[in-house]
């Protein structure tokens, strides 16, 4: 039996000793140089580039570590790189930490890698940016695929920390802003260990509410709009949110999505999958929560619109009834019309005299009882003009209010006895007007001749007609 030389003896001493003679086998070799590197070298570090990096399908990674002259192969087991928080890539500058070893089936010393960090920037930033390369490519963060928010949501869910800041801030500016919208909370860690998880159950739930609030028919409880969130933190405390599955179950949901992680100046891997980003919660909340007041205003401006609009069309109307009305027979109806109008100008103007007047005579009288009045009463008597001031001039307003009332009233009745002296109405009742090729009126059936062609006018259209006979009443 072969026995492994004493290494401790000196190299002299081992030529004359016949076991230390003795050969050992290769394997006998390798395994002492192993147990010799793995004592000495149990933990090191080793900084150097990464060159021809490889991910087994096993989740094993393969590598080496190289400087400008000397090259060190390096593993790293499934079981350690599932804590590392970025990929390697070729040409990577890396420190690692792990212990030397021998692969006895190649002879070859290689580095067992525990830890990896990237020297001259974080891991979280190197894996933030290798996560966001990925799913932009992927086509996650796509501009077609945002959807737009409704304009007044009725109920909101809410994904965020129970303890935290941000689910204050939220319903704070909710109840400030508006009494219409409702809140549904899914509580969820946004910080620690399986934080992401938490953040994509709660989506999830949220969204199983919904579609069963849908299949239901309960429209008062489907959700309109999702905010998902937190307070600001350093890179470390906004990890959750820069993972892979928070992104998909962002895209996922069925309700649009508010990104509200952080300041205005942090950026998340879920900030891209959102279908909107607000830089804080806060902003968020006044996102989906308008001022009843802005509501009102806005609707206040569209009844203006509609106002106006039906003002147009009545204008249109009359416009179009005015070019249909031709015929000689309206001359008379718009002489008429014409002579009401000018009376209802008139009155008018009339009316803007005698308001200039009062308002003049009113100011003129204001103007005398400031100018008697003493310094030392003068804002008194001053405050006092005014309210009269105001008074007369309300007071002719409401006179000018109601004289143009009674002229429009005097002008209704006037188109109601015109229309009743139309001839269109004359018309309606079944009648017509008959006139010669030339326009004239025909009023005695001797005026035509047998073979005339004439125009009979009716309520709706004409007819061109042909004098078969004529009888004589």
């Amino acid at each position: 039996m072969l026995r492994r030389p004493k290494m401790s003896q000196p190299l002299f001493a081992a030529l004359f000793d016949e076991t230390e003679r003795g050969p050992m086998t290769v394997s006998e070799l390798t395994s002492a140089v192993r147990n010799a590197l793995e004592a000495r070298f149990s933990s090191v570090w080793v900084e150097g580039e990464i060159s021809n990096f490889k991910a087994h399908s096993s989740g094993h990674w393969y590598f080496t570590i190289k400087d400008e002259s000397a090259q060190l192969r390096a593993k790293c087991f499934r079981s350690a790189n599932s804590r590392i928080r970025f990929r390697p890539t070729d040409g990577l500058h890396v420190r690692a930490r792990g212990r030397l070893s021998v692969y006895e089936a190649r002879g070859d010393y290689e580095l067992v890698v525990e830890a990896l960090d990237p020297v001259g920037a974080g891991a979280l930033r190197i894996a933030f940016e290798q996560l966001r390369d990925r799913l932009q490519a992927e086509g996650l963060f796509a501009k077609e695929l945002k959807r737009p928010l409704p304009v007044f949501p009725r109920r909101v869910g809410i994904v965020t920390s129970p303890t935290g800041a941000a689910i204050r801030d939220i319903l704070n500016v909710i109840s400030r802003r508006t009494r219409t919208v409702h809140v549904l909370f899914s509580p969820a860690r946004v910080q620690g260990d399986g934080a992401g998880s938490d953040i994509a159950r709660a989506i999830r739930l949220i969204n199983e509410h919904h579609k069963r609030a849908e299949r239901a028919g309960s429209a008062d409880d489907l959700i309109d709009v999702l905010i998902v969130g937190r307070g600001g933190g350093s890179t470390e405390d906004l990890r959750a949110f820069n993972q892979e599955e928070v992104a998909r179950a962002i895209r996922a949901s069925a309700i649009p999505v508010i990104s509200a992680v952080g300041h205005e100046t942090d950026f998340t891997i879920a900030d891209f999958a959102a279908d909107l980003r607000a830089p804080t919660p806060s902003a968020a909340a006044e996102l989906v929560a308008a001022q009843e007041s802005q509501i009102c205003s806005t609707l206040a401006e569209l009844g203006r619109s509609l106002s106006r609009l039906m003002r147009f069309k009545i204008v249109d109307a009359r416009t179009r009834v005015q070019e249909h009305a031709f015929s000689q027979v309206f001359d008379e109806v718009r002489s008429r019309m014409r002579n009401a109008r000018i009376e209802t100008n008139s009155a008018t103007h009339r009316m803007q005299l005698q308001v200039n007047r009062a308002v003049k005579g009113a100011r003129g009288r204001a103007d005398a009882i400031s100018f008697q009045l003493s310094p030392a009463r003068l804002q008194s008597r001053l405050t006092n003009a005014r309210m009269r001031f105001d008074t007369a001039y309300n007071s002719c307003s409401g006179l000018i209010d109601t004289q143009l009332e009674d002229a429009r009233s005097r002008l209704g009745l006037a188109a109601a006895s015109l229309d009743a002296l139309s001839p269109l109405a004359v018309l309606e009742r079944g009648y017509a007007i008959a006139q010669d090729q030339s326009g004239n009126l025909l009023r005695d059936a001797q005026s035509a001749s047998v073979g005339d062609s004439i125009r009979v006018r009716l309520a709706r259209g004409r007819l061109e007609a042909r004098v078969e006979s004529i009888e004589e009443t």
